[in-house]
């Protein structure tokens, strides 16, 4: 029994490009292009219409640009796969793009065998980028890896270790007397820890130590056993 081909909707105002693109995608075997459309709001309709296994996406187009296409397919089909192919390729693009849900991002300036590629992968269900994108996604993750650590460092200085311990428990749920019974104080010594936290910190309730301690990251830092706190 032979394999389904790979339905495939090309989105792109450029129409030399997009007919380009249609007539070697057309002498691949297991691809089928069921469509065509030079709007994110024709984009839309023809979604509806044919439910294709992978859109290629552009992003810069008149009436409804590729993000917003991508948003409101989305919202009718969650399952929707996107191959972004885009002459406007930034980390900024890429980064909002994956973000919207798109599973590939190819700058235009590869050659066809790449966008061929990223077709095939990302409707196994993968994802694929080019190594531009690639290089654009390592960095980001480096700025926020950087930007992490330095927001943690910034929020907890000041704590003393047994605040930061007292923290990440109630921040975990516990109550007091959870808190003195794990790390073997009394009932008033977690008090006044609690108090000199909201004091160091300006938060004065409970579920907002638990919104600071996530932010900081303290709930990954400090290893206590969940089962002393039942």
């Amino acid at each position: 029994m032979p394999t389904p081909r790979i339905s495939v909707l090309i989105v792109d105002d450029h129409s030399v490009f997009r007919e380009g693109l249609r007539a070697l995608l057309g002498n691949e075997k297991d691809i089928a292009i069921v469509g065509e459309a030079t709007s994110g709001m024709e984009a839309l309709k023809l979604v509806k219409k044919y439910s294709p296994k992978v859109v290629i996406m552009d992003l810069a187009m008149p009436i409804l640009n590729g993000f917003e296409a991508m948003r409101r397919i989305l919202e009718i089909k969650p399952d929707e796969k996107f191959v972004v192919l885009s002459a406007y390729c930034n980390e900024k693009y890429v980064e909002r793009c994956i973000a919207i849900g798109a599973a590939g991002f190819i700058a235009k300036e590869n050659s066809y065998l790449v966008v061929l590629e990223a077709i095939r992968e990302v409707a196994k269900g993968r994802s694929y980028f080019c190594p531009l994108v690639k290089g654009f996604l390592n960095s980001l993750r480096q700025k926020k890896a950087a930007s992490k650590g330095k927001a943690k460092k910034a929020c907890t200085k000041g704590l003393t270790g047994r605040e930061m311990q007292v923290l990440r428990l109630v921040a975990e749920g516990a109550s007091n007397k959870q808190v003195a019974a794990t790390l073997g104080i009394s009932i008033k010594t977690v008090e006044k820890h609690r108090q000199q936290l909201m004091d160091k910190l300006d938060i004065h309730d409970t579920a907002g130590l638990t919104r600071y301690a996530i932010a900081a990251g303290v709930l990954e830092d400090i290893e206590i056993p969940r089962e002393s706190l039942d």
